[in-house]
């Protein structure tokens, strides 16, 4: 059962609840005072970081406002004279502190205020140790990986530059760039590079010039300053921003003794804003320089060349060949005749090795033919079919025979028959 479900008192009883009071029946405001009071100091003490802005020393009693290191967010704080005797030095303005805090109600004016029950300025070492906690922390993921940085361009068009305000470092980029290549073009973002709005001002020039396409490479500069001045270039949400842009990032912070997280994150780490300048631009006269030796080197080469080629062409003309042309013609002519010679020779001996061959291959074919056979005396004997008689019982008495011979042929009549 919740408040609203308790039926409402009757009139003349004080309500349990602050939510069954009503106009008609409502609470003393001691009551309330003390029930606020029972409930805040219910609340546990809590310890919270953030920097001195106001300090205010009284005999036993100190009144100090902190603000957090990351927003525009300020408490006012009570510490006895006790706590801020037992600190080892005395605490300033601007110190940056850790405060173990406990909310107190003070019943008779109904005022809300921070007990400071300890108080522990957060010194260099401790920051120190804190960015190198992160930077560990970082580097394990890979953040900080050489394969993953970027090459900046050889010749970037239009460079974005972020940083302070009409700062010293925004003239030295804006001059040396400038002086080297003047044709150079910035997009100029000035913001907070300090104080509690630095991170979130940077964060956001860094989102929009990485947007832009046009941009080819974008400076983060600052002419350096202590290292709470820096503490916003090691904020991890920064660092993971500068990690995440597509655009490549310069870092010219220019503080050699403590170096920013930035500088670990970003593809390129200038050791000042006038060495930035000096490495993401070329120098115009050093590239005219090179031009001019490049020219030089190739107009050397060529000459070289050509007088090489002219050696080989006088070479080739003192040759003989070339000095006495017809005679190669001359050479060529001696040897087409002599070899004309050869071969009609030897075309002429073939021929008549084989017209004799021919002869001797016809008397052959003579002395074999079936004509000599005849003009021997020998005669052929065919049937009326043209098939030659070669046995007596092809011819019976009666059958009409052709005989050749060699001087012709005749018919004949076989009328008797005999066997070898």
């Amino acid at each position: 059962m919740n408040d609203d479900d308790v039926p409402a008192p009757q009139r003349g009883v004080i309500p349990p609840t602050a939510a069954q009071t009503s106009p008609e029946n409502p609470w003393p405001l001691h009551l309330l005072s003390e029930k606020l009071k029972a409930h805040i100091e219910k609340a546990p003490p809590a310890w919270v970081e953030g920097q001195v802005i106001e300090l205010n020393r009284r005999a036993n009693v100190s009144y100090i406002t902190l603000r957090d290191v990351d927003a525009e967010i300020s408490l006012s704080v009570t510490v006895w004279g006790s706590v801020m005797n037992a600190l080892a030095t005395p605490l300033e303005r601007g110190a940056r502190v850790v405060a173990q805090l406990k909310p107190d109600f003070w019943l008779k004016t109904g005022r809300l205020s921070m007990q400071g029950r300890d108080i522990r300025p957060v010194g260099v070492g401790d920051l120190l140790a804190r960015i190198e906690r992160l930077r560990q922390a970082l580097a394990a993921e890979g953040l900080f990986d050489a394969d993953r940085k970027r090459a900046l361009p050889l010749l970037p068009h239009r460079i974005g530059l972020i940083t302070g305000r009409n700062s010293d470092a925004m003239k030295d980029v804006l001059r040396n760039a400038a002086l080297r290549w003047p044709a150079v073009e910035f997009e100029v973002r000035e913001v907070a590079v300090q104080g509690v709005n630095a991170v979130s001002a940077v964060m956001g020039a860094l989102a929009e010039l990485d947007g832009r396409p046009d941009v080819d490479v974008i400076v983060i500069a600052r002419g350096g300053g202590s290292l709470e001045d820096l503490l916003p270039f090691s904020h991890e949400a920064l660092v993971r921003a500068v990690a995440a842009a597509r655009t490549p990032v310069v870092s010219a912070i220019g503080h050699e003794a403590d170096r920013p997280l930035l500088d670990d994150v970003a593809d390129l780490r200038a050791s000042t804003p006038t060495d930035a300048a000096k490495r993401i631009v070329p120098d115009v006269a050093e590239e005219l320089r090179r031009v001019d030796q490049a020219r030089a080197q190739l107009n050397r080469r060529i000459d070289s060349l050509l007088e090489h080629e002219s050696e080989r062409l006088a070479q080739l003309r003192s040759r003989p060949v070339l000095a006495n042309p017809e005679g190669m013609v001359t050479v060529r002519a001696d040897d087409v005749a002599r070899l004309g010679g050869r071969a009609l020779t030897a075309i002429r001996a073939q021929v008549a090795r084989h017209a004799d061959r021919v002869a001797h291959l016809r008397a052959q074919v003579r002395a074999l033919s079936p004509q000599k056979t005849l003009d021997r005396g020998y005669a052929v004997v065919q049937l009326a079919d043209r098939s030659i008689v070669r046995d007596p019982a092809q011819a019976p008495d009666g059958t009409e025979l052709a005989i050749r011979v060699a001087g012709g042929g005749f018919t004949a009549t076989a009328t008797s028959t005999t066997e070898n």
